[in-house]
């Protein structure tokens, strides 16, 4: 290389080969689906085919995951009807989200299988993550720090609030 250092990571060799490994037993979101909406078990709402909870690791204040609650792994196995109440669902959290945390813009996204950065990769899942102006900093490069400015509860209570119907 001519004016680029290497880093070099042999710890995620090991990574890599126990993520080969399969999915841990049992699904979090087949059990979370069977909940009803509560602040501790971060679900925030129910519709006919698909629930949405907090992440419990978010990228940022608000961030949503919708998913349905038949375990599937891939967007093209949803049936219509399952696809249309995903992202009426996304829509509804969405102006949930706009109405109490005032975001300027969202990333959505979905990834489907392990390598694609699912963490549940046998269960789809639609993220929903709201954006501000300097809400990306240089933390994340430092190990295992992430700033959120507002605790999970806090988020809960915003999202289910009367504010945000």
């Amino acid at each position: 290389m001519t004016d680029r250092q290497r880093l070099w990571a042999p710890w995620r060799l090991n990574y890599i080969a126990s993520a080969r490994k399969g999915e841990p037993k049992g699904c979090l979101f087949c059990q979370k689906g069977k909940q009803s909406p509560n602040s501790r078990n971060l679900v925030v709402e129910k519709s006919t085919h698909c629930f949405s909870m907090l992440n419990k690791y978010p990228y940022n204040n608000g961030h949503l995951l919708i998913t349905p609650y038949r375990h599937l792994a891939r967007l093209d196995t949803l049936t219509p009807a399952e696809l249309t109440d995903l992202f009426a669902l996304a829509n509804r959290s969405m102006q949930k989200i706009d109405k109490v945390l005032h975001p300027e813009g969202y990333n959505l996204g979905i990834n489907m299988g392990r390598v694609a950065g699912a963490g549940i990769p046998g269960h789809i899942h639609l993220h929903i993550v709201p954006r501000w102006p300097g809400d990306t900093n240089f933390m994340p490069v430092i190990p295992g720090v992430k700033v959120i400015s507002q605790s999970l509860a806090a988020a809960h209570r915003l999202l289910t609030s009367s504010r945000a119907r």
